[in-house]
């Protein structure tokens, strides 16, 4: 795989991660208002923020993978600065 279209597969997944973010965060206020407004339990929220965290977690894992690469990690840490 070039390194072009895994630049392209990581910008895909940190945009999918951010739009969904973006509705998980929308709804789930949407819902706080309609139960504590309607139904006065929040029983209904908490199996919504449970399956979109779940959700959202595996889009943050694909956006932003765990990497133990140390020589990578400090490159990029020197890049940074600009040293």
């Amino acid at each position: 795989m070039h390194v072009r279209e895994k630049a392209e597969k990581r910008v895909d997944a940190k945009i999918r991660f951010q739009e969904n973010l973006f509705k998980f965060i929308v709804s789930n206020t949407i819902l706080v208002i309609v139960c504590f407004v309607f139904l006065g339990d929040f029983w209904l929220l908490k199996f919504a923020m449970l399956f979109g965290g779940i959700a959202l977690l595996k889009d943050l894992f694909d956006a932003y993978p765990i990497s133990y690469n140390r020589e990578r990690i400090v490159e990029n840490e020197l890049s940074k600065r600009g040293d």
